[in-house]
């Protein structure tokens, strides 16, 4: 009696593996195409950081442009309009 009962336990056990290997196959397949789904989306975040850095760096070039603009006024404005005589010696 033990032997039969053995075999069918066997039997259940190696078909219940057999049976469980597809599902095994299609998780595998799909742990791939997420990776592949990952990997795009990286790729493209990077896109965007190399972008935007590329902005900060005009960005910066326009600012600097400007504040030499600025300072190129200031000292326009600073400049006397009128010409300046020069002080008459001290007489002794």
């Amino acid at each position: 009696m033990r032997k039969p009962f053995a075999f069918a336990v066997m039997l259940a056990a190696a078909l219940g593996l057999a049976a469980c290997d597809k599902a095994s196959e299609n998780k595998a397949q799909d742990a791939q195409q997420h990776s592949e789904n990952a990997q795009e989306k990286m790729n493209e975040a990077q896109d965007k950081v190399n972008e935007a850095a590329k902005e900060n760096v005009e960005a910066a070039k326009d600012q600097a442009e400007a504040q030499q603009k600025a300072a190129e006024e200031a000292a326009k404005e600073a400049a006397p309009a009128a010409p300046v005589t020069p002080a008459e010696p001290a007489k002794q």
